[in-house]
């Protein structure tokens, strides 16, 4: 006999759909450039309290992070940037799921480039425009509804749900470290990290680097007697595209068919000289390289070392002046866990009953704090979102509200598999109204 609860689960979400949006709009025009969560998650904390669960907030000891071997230099510490793990406590015997998701965004700069306000949080054409509306807040939104959504119904999990909203993602993921170190573990975790409504078992690896080049000084009058930095970092350019170019003819991950696409090695920024009427005695380069599961993500790093060394080589001045390499910044290994493992099922069943489709199972072409989870956490994590990862760190920065209110569905649908949601007796104030 067909479960009559899947259907009623459907039929919440659809009659609720105004107040999903609305919730989504509220979140989209609270600004959180990294650095300033504070808003956003008394917002996110009070909310998912009114609903009834049980909100651990705390701030990260930065000092004690600093201990853990996944941690990365960071220039600030989270005074002020609390993380949250809110608890719907199972009633036991269940599996355990933890939704794993961030509320930092990247910054929208003086606002050029966009078309309305980016904390706007406007609505066209069937999207939802705004910072985060698609980098992550509605991955976010999709957790905490499809919890909200359940518990409304009358429904109780036997294995605990547990959404974590966390700080800090885009620059260092230790907002989800930090979650680790606390102990929140589950026997499987779902990101809402941007995958177009893939279903995504792995995430690649980003390194970002800088390469520093000192030329020889002169002035502009016996520029001849210099060494000009600029050419210089142009032959360092070239060796990095190199680079990229080996890496696509020779490495391969069966989620990631188009390596162009996966395996970025690029310099993004290129510095050089000081003044316009001075001679460029110096050079700076910064770049980033993307990695697949199953690399050596220090091995990537030192081919990169070598590329250069080899460059440096070939030059006259450069093989007695050789570059500085640095690896500065934002260091995400990839990850990824085994595309047959049951939590990748229940998301890739639950999307096929809410679209009528196959799911597409790939990998994500973006770093995700799925790393964390799945290497220090015991909590295989796969990706599923309403967010697309072209569309992410853009402006006019936009989610489909279709696809937004899909994954509300796949995800209630998930919990309700994994975690054994049951009927159970009404909850007062479990709700239905938030």
């Amino acid at each position: 006999m067909t479960d009559p609860n899947r259907q009623k689960i459907f039929d919440t979400i659809d009659a609720n759909k105004e107040q999903a949006i609305e919730l989504l709009r509220k979140m989209v025009t609270i600004p959180s450039v990294t650095g300033d969560e504070a808003a956003i998650q008394a917002f996110v904390a009070e909310y998912m309290r009114g609903i009834g669960l049980d909100v651990d907030m705390w701030e990260t000891d930065w000092e004690e992070l600093k201990k853990h071997p996944g941690y990365r230099p960071v220039a600030r510490g989270y005074e002020g940037r609390p993380n949250i793990v809110a608890t719907w406590k199972g009633t036991g015997g269940g599996r355990s799921l933890l939704l794993n998701g961030h509320t930092d965004v990247i910054p929208v700069g003086d606002g050029e480039g966009w078309s309305d306000d980016p904390w706007s949080a406007s609505i066209q054409d069937g999207r939802i425009y705004g910072r985060g509306s698609c980098d992550m807040k509605s991955g976010v939104a999709s957790h905490i509804l499809a919890v909200q959504f359940l518990k409304q119904l009358g429904l109780a999990p036997k294995g605990d749900v547990m959404i974590n909203v966390v700080i800090d993602e885009e620059v260092s993921g230790h907002g989800t470290l930090d979650t680790v170190i606390r102990g929140y573990t589950a026997d499987a975790g779902i990101s809402g990290e941007t995958s177009d409504l893939g279903v995504q078992p792995a995430c690649i690896g980003r390194i970002w680097f800088e390469i520093e080049i000192q030329g020889k000084p002169a002035g502009i009058q016996q520029r001849y007697e210099g060494v000009n930095a600029i050419e210089l970092g142009y032959k360092i350019t070239q060796a990095v595209a190199e680079l990229e170019a080996e890496r696509i003819a020779t490495v391969t991950h069966p989620l990631y068919p188009s390596a162009i696409d996966s395996l970025p090695c690029i310099i993004g920024s290129f510095q050089a000289g000081t003044y316009p009427s001075a001679f460029p005695a110096t050079c700076l380069l910064k770049g980033s390289i993307g990695t697949v599961p199953s690399e050596d993500h220090e091995g990537v790093k030192q081919s990169l070392v070598d590329k250069v060394a080899e460059a440096a080589a070939q030059d006259p001045w450069m093989k007695d002046h050789p570059p500085k390499v640095r690896f500065v910044g934002y260091d995400a290994e990839a990850s990824e866990i085994p595309v047959a493992h049951p939590i990748v099922d229940a998301v890739s069943r639950a999307y096929t009953e809410v679209t009528g489709k196959d799911p597409v199972i790939s990998g994500r072409q973006g770093a995700a704090d799925t790393r964390f989870l799945n290497s220090y956490g015991e909590t295989p994590t796969v990706i599923f979102g309403p967010g697309s990862t072209a569309v992410m760190h853009s402006d006019n920065e936009y989610v489909s509200i279709e696809d937004y209110i899909t994954a509300i569905k796949v995800m209630a649908l998930a919990i309700y598999d994994w975690c054994q949601v049951e009927s159970a007796e009404a909850e007062s104030a479990s709700g239905e109204s938030a």
